[in-house]
């Protein structure tokens, strides 16, 4: 799960991270009444979306008078801005942030994220900031300085201070960054984040500044923390993930047009490609799990047909822990209660697959029921191709 950038700064500002004075708004009025209760000669107003490169895109705006926040806000708010991390048609903006500007004499990098392989918490820094760690690695590489934290000791201060002399700093600044690393490293550690990332973080006279902060959180650990399960921003994810994870199902929209309905994420990998290669696209990665009870089945077909772009839907389950003979009753119950009127192909393997089988034919006759994977993804391209000509 993603937050907004003054959540995470809200985050950090509780274990003594340095920020710039900021306020949120919503409006043009309220970010000119926030800028002169920040006071000073020039202000910041930020885009509040889940993005970075927000700056390349036009999402960061330099103020110099109240009339320029007022102006800049109007600009921003209520369109939908368009990075090169998010899809072409953009994010919503309905807050901004404003900030105070800040002298800069350096901008660094610091990152924290989760380290699969070494399966520790990895720290990255670079005396290179303000862009991202992709350009950093490949253009300045020398300049990039890791350490990975044991989690039975956690961070500790002699790895902070190694850090700061590897990013060039000294005198007073070595023990301000060993402050903002381990303030840095226990808001990491206390929330359940996997990732941090502060870019930049300057260094205005003697002290050490993030101007601009970015966090994601562990989703299977908001059970236990209630706090960052309410910054959670739904009107900036995609609508079709919204709407299957409220319902505890796993899915991922992507840009195609026959839906799938999978347990198991490796049988769902095996049927996207599998899609690919008989020449469709598949509309979205759904896995129903485990659990695969005839209304868990109907929830997820309801998932699937949230998505307007889906022409055909394939099934395909193998059934271990599940029966086949409830997930044909969940197709049924579907085809009952959603109203299914797309083609849709079933494939079924497993514990009680004839029954199963026999319950489609049975209860739901205008089903295409395929013995194997290739023949359900050749059945279901067959089919949006068909359903695609006749629309034409």
């Amino acid at each position: 799960m993603d937050i907004h950038e003054y959540q995470a700064k809200e985050l950090l500002a509780s274990h003594g991270i340095r920020l710039p004075r900021g306020g949120l708004a919503y409006s043009p009025e309220q970010a000119a009444y926030r800028a002169s209760e920040i006071g000073g000669n020039g202000w910041v107003v930020k885009a509040q979306i889940h993005s970075g490169a927000r700056g390349k895109a036009g999402g960061v705006i330099l103020c110099n008078d109240e009339k320029d926040v007022e102006a800049a806000a109007d600009k921003l708010l209520g369109r939908r801005l368009a990075t090169q991390q998010t899809d072409p048609a953009g994010k919503l903006i309905s807050r901004i942030y404003i900030e105070e500007t800040v002298p800069i004499g350096r901008e660094l990098y610091l990152g924290f994220v989760l380290d699969r392989s070494a399966e520790r918490i990895m720290i990255v820094a670079s005396s290179s900031g303000g862009m991202e760690i992709e350009e950093i690695a490949e253009r300045v590489p020398d300049s990039i300085v890791r350490a990975i934290v044991d989690p039975g000791l956690g961070m500790q201060d002699f790895q902070a201070r190694e850090i700061a002399f590897g990013l060039g700093l000294d005198g007073a600044l070595i023990g301000k960054a060993v402050e903002t690393l381990i303030g840095c490293y226990r808001v990491f550690r206390d929330f359940d984040a996997s990732m941090l990332e502060i870019n930049p973080l300057v260094v205005s006279h003697d002290e050490l500044i993030a101007l601009d902060c970015k966090m994601s959180f562990d989703e299977n650990a908001l059970f236990r923390r209630a706090e960052i399960s309410e910054l959670r921003d739904k009107s900036q994810e995609d609508p079709r993930e919204t709407f299957a994870s409220d319902r505890g199902l796993s899915y991922v929209g992507l840009d195609g047009n026959i839906g799938c309905i999978i347990n198991g994420a490796g049988l769902a990998m095996a049927t996207l490609d599998m899609i690919k290669i008989a020449g469709g696209e598949p509309a979205n990665f759904l896995d129903i799990g485990g659990g695969a009870s005839p209304e868990r089945v109907a929830k997820s077909f309801r998932a699937v047909l949230a998505d307007e772009k889906v022409q055909v839907i394939l099934v395909n389950i193998f059934a271990g822990i599940n029966r086949c003979d409830w997930v044909a009753e969940g197709v049924v119950k579907a085809l009952e209660e959603v109203g299914v009127e797309i083609p849709l192909i079933v494939r079924l393997s497993g514990t009680k697959v004839e029954e199963g089988k026999a319950i489609l034919r049975e209860k739901a006759p205008r089903v295409v029921v395929a013995d194997t994977l290739a023949e359900a993804a050749e059945a279901a391209v067959r089919a949006w191709k068909t359903t695609a000509a006749n629309a034409a």
